[in-house]
């Protein structure tokens, strides 16, 4: 069952309408550390990991999930981490202007998008929490 914080699929189905997907493939290298941001990602299909901190960071972005938004607020915007398709998929990809039509077009989109990221932010902490509780501890 997907996490209740993900974008509806439904949502993205609409956003997707008419617009191009970007296929990727398992083991692309979607974005890496100092690349220009401009746009944001929706994944459609597959699934995507990202890592930051050398490595010592990283996340598994599922359908229903976006992620590179830093592109949306920083028109100076260089990437953080990498990102690498686990599975071949496709992407949605949303420079800013794409992003506030979204949004003018589907309303809900940016308070989904937000409850997917503060959940994603949520889960970081609490593992990024524990791994060092633990690192201490042992």
């Amino acid at each position: 069952m997907d996490s209740p914080s993900r974008i509806e699929m439904q949502t993205f189905r609409n956003l997707a309408k008419g617009r191009p997907l970007r296929s990727v493939q398992a083991g692309e290298v979607i974005f890496q550390p100092g690349d220009p941001g401009d746009c944001l990602y929706c994944v459609v299909k597959g699934r995507v990991g990202i890592e930051w901190a050398d490595g010592r960071l990283s996340e598994t972005i599922e359908p229903g999930s976006s992620f590179g938004v830093g592109a949306l607020v920083d028109p100076q915007h260089r990437r953080f981490g990498t990102a690498t398709a686990l599975s071949d998929g496709e992407l949605l990809a949303m420079n800013r202007e794409e992003f506030l039509l979204a949004i003018q077009e589907l309303p809900m989109f940016a308070l989904e998008m937000l409850q997917d990221l503060d959940g994603r932010l949520r889960d970081l902490k609490i593992r990024t929490s524990t791994e060092a509780r633990d690192g201490i501890g042992g």
